[in-house]
């Protein structure tokens, strides 16, 4: 049953990263608007699984939180790819782990997107190179990352992009300190391994108005505009920044960038990109 009497809750590609704002008192997250088309809500997104045991956990914990959302159900699915290169499948997210090397990247998630703002295929990329090492390799590093990428996956971006400031209690902040507590920035400040009322509040809105078409689901009820959007875009197995288009946008520390690479009539592929530190990248990016 979604929420009567629960507390309020509230896609492109992305690499991990957070967005620093001026306040958080109210909801105003969106990523440019990016969402998936659909007739009603709540409405019923497949999550394909290609991530192995370790990840298992964290995927599922992932897809339990963001459900309590009241317009979004998240269905875990056999994965339709294999976790090298993660190729996307249309209509769903595809979600992967793999050591994909000294890339520099903890994770991406990146969106295919149609008609301006609507997405159609998406997929989570999380970077075992780097959680084999001691900084990352902790449960609740692997938990904001998957939390986060998934909810790029469907148009949430950061709520907060300083890393060395107290947590907000959410996998939408950026923290050098993901489980809170002692150790960080202040000894009581919360976790960020899952979502917070300010992030469900921003689902609402984003999602408030419904669409005449879907993009929702293995088929769509109208064509996409452009046909290089349900194709798998050249896909290499280390998906250099090379093969990622124009940078749009970074933060100031340079740990999130997004980059567009544009497919023309409205059609682009976006991804969110979230950097390792430098202390922990073996080579200068």
């Amino acid at each position: 049953m979604k929420r009567s009497s629960r507390r309020t809750l509230v896609v492109a590609v992305g690499v991990f990263a957070l967005v620093a704002l001026a306040t958080v008192a109210s909801a105003d997250h969106s990523w440019n608007g990016y969402h998936w088309a659909r007739q009603s809500n709540p409405f019923t997104l497949k999550v394909g699984d290609n991530v192995n045991s370790t990840w298992d956990a964290h995927l599922d914990i992932a897809i339990s939180d963001w459900n309590q959302s009241t317009v979004l159900d998240l269905t875990k699915v056999a994965g339709g790819t294999s976790p090298k290169p993660c190729r996307p499948t249309s209509g769903r997210i595809e979600v992967c782990n793999a050591r994909y090397g000294n890339t520099g990247w903890l994770g991406i998630a990146q969106i295919w997107v149609t008609n301006g703002t609507h997405i159609s295929q998406a997929i989570t990329k999380l970077n075992d190179y780097y959680f084999d090492q001691p900084q990352y390799n902790t449960p609740a590093w692997r938990q904001l990352v998957t939390c986060q990428e998934i909810a790029h996956d469907f148009g949430l971006d950061h709520q907060d992009e300083n890393f060395n400031n107290v947590n907000l209690g959410s996998c939408m902040d950026y923290t050098n300190d993901p489980d809170g507590g002692p150790g960080g920035a202040s000894n009581t400040d919360p976790s960020n391994e899952h979502p917070n009322a300010h992030d469900y509040e921003q689902l609402e809105i984003i999602y408030a108005h419904l669409d005449n078409f879907t993009t929702v689901g293995q088929s769509l009820v109208r064509p996409l505009n452009d046909r290089r959007l349900t194709m798998t875009h050249h896909f290499q197995q280390d998906d250099p920044p090379s093969e990622w288009g124009r940078l749009i946008r970074s933060s100031q520390d340079g740990r999130l960038q997004v980059f567009e690479q544009d497919l023309g009539r409205g059609n682009k592929i976006v991804r969110h990109v979230f950097w390792a530190s430098s202390e922990e990248r073996g080579r200068d990016w």
